[in-house]
């Protein structure tokens, strides 16, 4: 496979929101995923892609509402990213698991991560089939960057570094 040869990458948390179908109830489900496939797309207007396996439960979700938030998470909580990478959405709360705090968006009806080191708060503006991933390209309505720590890169697997 290549998948290792690009690596590190940054590992992102994306969160969203949506109604969805859980044994015969509907539900407002809050998500989190993690990525490493993601990148700046457009300077005018802001935009930025990230790239999900379309049988995600987070790809239905942001298929739905149309909007997701890009969590850039510091080094410290490589466990809390590894465990949103591990484990599905549809059988675990993943913010109350991990103990990492859902703060409403401004822009977007769509919860962020409180401790992320920065945000976007994206409109999806197209998506874009990839094989078994669908490129999902958001204009950027709200960027925010609060904190200057090492971020979290993914070396493949359950292997993480950080810069220095």
């Amino acid at each position: 496979m290549f998948n290792h040869i690009p690596y590190p990458r940054q590992a992102i948390l994306v969160t969203c929101q949506a109604e969805i179908d859980n044994m015969g109830k509907t539900i407002d489900k809050k998500n989190i995923i993690t990525l490493s496939w993601h990148m700046p797309v457009s300077y005018d207007p802001p935009m930025y892609a990230i790239a999900v396996a379309k049988k995600r439960l987070s790809y239905e979700m942001i298929k739905r509402s149309e909007v997701f938030c890009v969590n850039f998470l510091p080094y410290k909580l490589k466990d809390k990213v590894l465990f949103c990478g591990r484990n599905s959405g549809s059988a675990k709360d993943k913010f109350r698991e991990t103990g990492l705090t859902a703060v409403e968006c401004e822009k977007i009806h769509c919860p962020r991560i409180k401790e992320a080191e920065a945000y976007l708060e994206c409109q999806v503006s197209d998506m874009v089939e990839a094989g078994d991933h669908m490129i999902i390209i958001g204009e950027i309505l709200k960027a925010d960057e609060k904190r200057k720590g090492k971020r979290i890169f993914h070396l493949g697997g359950d292997s993480f570094t950080t810069t220095e």
